[in-house]
């Protein structure tokens, strides 16, 4: 088996959900269904900025869930999903084994550990230990597998900003299943080496500038609402040097 390639787990035992995921600020399950149900993303340098833009410009009613990798540093505690809470209208979370996709939720893999979703709209951790794949753990890949393979047309894959090619294996079979797949472009990335080597695959079909990545995936969910002023929260010094410690 390539050494980059970790097999999608199948749905077997799941962790009871811990209480109730709010689909939004005001505890609303968006009955509307989406074109897509599932965003995946993926981003490493840089990515705090871009999945905050992207976020931030997506309404309250997003009909879809989504699924977020991003590359950290293993030994500290995660802090993104604390940040991109205060940064969106969306309801964000580190995601956990067992936990139920919902509209307008968005789930990021915690450190050190590859994230999949599986049968029933739920998601699932791998081991700690797990093999990383393009240095990474998590890593876009996996992922990107699981989701192509779950829900096949009805697939997105974004990837954003960072280095290394982690994510070109995985766009490639989000479009063998028929889905769709975006990435950032040269300009507004910190680092292009990610949607580079997706875009080399030629199995791209967006393109985009950070700031009309969101338009794109409201017009592709079928998505409306507002999306102006997300509630933020001030960052002390030493919580910001938290976070660059956090965050590669």
């Amino acid at each position: 088996m390539n050494a980059n390639v970790i097999p999608v787990p199948r749905a077997s035992r799941m962790v009871p959900r811990q209480g109730p995921l709010p689909a939004d600020r005001t505890g609303r399950i968006v009955a509307r269904p989406a074109s897509f149900p599932v965003i995946a993303m993926a981003a490493s340098v840089g990515g705090l900025e871009a999945l905050s833009v992207i976020l931030g410009g997506l309404p309250a009613d997003f009909p879809a869930a989504i699924v977020i990798v991003m590359h950290v540093a293993p030994e500290h505690k995660s802090l993104l999903a604390e940040i991109l809470n205060y940064r969106t209208h969306l309801h964000v979370r580190e995601a956990r084994t067992g936990d139920h996709l919902v509209p307008a939720g968005v789930f990021v893999a915690p450190p050190n550990h590859h994230l999949f979703v599986v049968k029933g709209d739920r998601l699932k951790l791998s081991p700690a230990d797990s093999e990383k794949v393009h240095h990474a753990r998590p890593s876009a890949e996996p992922l990107f597998a699981s989701v192509a393979k779950l829900y096949q047309r009805k697939a997105i894959a974004v990837v954003l900003t960072g280095g290394d090619g982690d994510g070109s294996t995985g766009v490639q079979l989000i479009k063998q299943a028929g889905g769709t797949v975006i990435a950032q472009d040269r300009p507004t990335s910190q680092d292009f080496s990610m949607p580079e080597s997706s875009i080399n695959t030629g199995d791209v079909d967006f393109i985009l500038p950070l700031k009309a990545i969101a338009p794109k995936l409201i017009m592709l969910a079928g998505a409306g609402g507002e999306t102006t002023n997300p509630r933020r929260t001030p960052w002390g010094r030493s919580r910001r040097r938290q976070l660059k410690e956090t965050l590669c």
